[in-house]
């Protein structure tokens, strides 16, 4: 049995903390973003500095929508296919460029690895978080990818 509230759906409605905690769990997420006309979901190697998904990228669509500080979306996930259990949490919120020195020192000691475009010239966007929600397929907890 749960010890989480369900959705219609049957699934789990997980807190915030727990939502983190998964996202924290898992290296690559994947950041949704509006660019030249058209939704694009790109993947992400991400920390996340408290609630908020970080990761680093090159020139190009992720740079210019946290320059612009428009709305974005971070999602990461797991599923397991031999027992049918998994979890999806969504993060959104605006995108921001991060500029502060301290900031960026702070950050570049977390130990995240960017994507190899992105190792040249390492900005860092952060989408400052304005909601949080995730679902899990109820199951046990040692099988639905919860570290």
């Amino acid at each position: 049995m749960t010890r989480y509230p369900t959705d219609r759906a049957g699934l789990d409605i997980l807190p915030v903390d727990e939502c983190l905690r998964l996202v924290a769990s898992v290296p690559v997420g994947r950041v949704g973003i509006f660019a030249d006309g058209e939704v694009v979901v790109l993947p992400v190697n991400h920390v996340l500095d408290g609630q908020d998904p970080v990761f680093r990228t090159a020139r190009g669509a992720k740079l210019s929508a946290a320059a612009e500080q428009n709305v974005a979306a971070f999602e990461a996930d797991w599923y397991d296919e031999v027992t049918r259990t998994g979890w999806s949490v969504l993060i959104t919120g605006r995108a921001e460029v991060i500029y502060a020195e301290a900031e960026l020192e702070r950050l570049s000691q977390r130990g995240l690895r960017a994507w190899p475009d992105a190792a040249e010239h390492p900005f860092w966007v952060r989408i400052r978080a304005l909601s949080v929600t995730g679902r899990r397929i109820p199951g046990d907890d040692e099988q639905t990818g919860a570290r």
